[in-house]
């Protein structure tokens, strides 16, 4: 029997509902967190802290609101300040990249420069769509400058009682194929080691190919993962016992990641953790209603809407672990049910970073 995610409802409603889910007041919502572009999540997401990159990325990314509004002198504002950090601040950015590092870097911000001199140029000229794409482009080399930041040291701690359970040291790319198409996906083992790592040692297994969609919920979730036969999970072969992976959630609250509690368990009602789930594609990790630590290879796709579920500020954030993004091919999630299937998921770069144990 497929399990389902555990969630408490927290809104309050004006009447009784015959479905076991309590569909929330849009009306009393508040406002998510605004960032929903699984790039800029991912970007956000990595374990570096430097200003002058994060300005840059930052002023880039805050475009696209002006851009919406087609107010083009905040948008050339943004993308002259963006000139101003690359060229000025540039020994600033260089003195944080590792050694081996840096003459990759420097032909990065060399074409950083030239990308963000063309796309000051397209505003002058409020040709929205070029400027969309050449600023993709740009937002794409500061995420290529950023990953020179991170050292092959894993930024954090892993609590010695899962040992024995994979972990994926830093990000994969996969490809989910189904019957109505195929996605890409960013899987992140920064913020979600176990999870992410799980996920990767089964794919690679080629333990989800052939898995029926055994969940669809509209404008929720879509279910997968649950294995044909009796058991719920992934028994271990050594053991033929269930392996199971702990609720594992990050927030910039604490310094270390939280294993086995819930956010409101340590006290924070209006957190977003560091990878929310608050863009259509949000890969999460599904446990039962009685154990957050018993999630073993069931996942969920979440299907994002805005009014229902609110970036930041939805029934699953805080409950159940986000381990990666659809960056391509979201569209199709929409079409798939419970009459379809997970053909295959393929690792296409980064297995390199799992260990199967500690």
């Amino acid at each position: 029997m497929a399990k389902k995610i555990c969630i408490l409802a927290l809104i309050t409603i004006l009447f009784s509902l015959s479905s076991p889910w309590i569909e929330p007041a849009v009306a009393s919502l508040p406002n998510g967190n605004r960032l929903k572009d699984p790039y800029a999540i991912l970007r956000n997401s990595l374990p570096i802290d430097q200003k002058e990159l994060r300005e840059l990325q930052n002023k880039l990314e805050e475009t696209s609101d002006d851009l919406r509004g087609s107010r083009w002198s905040a948008v050339s504002k943004a993308t002259s300040r963006s000139q101003f950090l690359v060229s000025n601040k540039k020994n600033q950015i260089l003195d944080s990249i590792p050694e081996e590092n840096k003459e990759k870097a420097v032909n990065l911000l060399s074409n950083l420069k030239e990308e963000l001199d063309e796309l000051g140029q397209i505003a002058n000229e409020k040709n929205k769509v070029s400027f969309l794409n050449l600023r993709r482009q740009g937002l794409k080399t500061i995420d290529d400058i950023e990953s020179l930041l991170i050292t092959n040291k894993f930024p954090y701690k892993i609590p010695s009682e899962y040992d024995n359970l994979p972990r994926l040291l830093g990000r994969a790319n996969v490809e989910i194929k189904t019957s109505k198409g195929n996605m890409s996906a960013i899987i992140d083992g920064y913020n979600a080691p176990l999870t992410a790592g799980a996920f990767i040692d089964l794919s690679l297994k080629g333990f989800y190919d052939g898995l029926p969609i055994n969940r669809a919920e509209e404008f929720f979730i879509l279910q997968t993962g649950d294995p044909k036969g009796e058991e719920i999970g992934y028994l271990n072969p050594d053991t033929n016992e269930l392996r199971k992976v702990p609720l594992e959630i990050r927030t910039r609250s604490f310094e270390d990641t939280l294993y086995g509690e819930t956010f409101e368990d340590v006290g924070l009602y209006t957190e977003t953790p560091i990878l929310p789930f608050a863009t259509l594609g949000t890969l999460g990790w599904a446990h039962s209603d009685s154990d957050l630590n018993d999630g073993s290879s069931q996942f969920f796709f979440f299907l994002y809407e805005a009014e229902l579920n609110p970036a930041g500020r939805n029934l699953i954030d805080g409950r159940n672990a986000a381990f990666g993004y659809v960056i391509e091919g979201s569209e199709i999630l929409n079409k798939l049910g419970v009459d379809d299937k997970i053909i295959s998921i393929k690792v296409l770069n980064g297995s390199e970073n799992l260990n199967l144990t500690a």
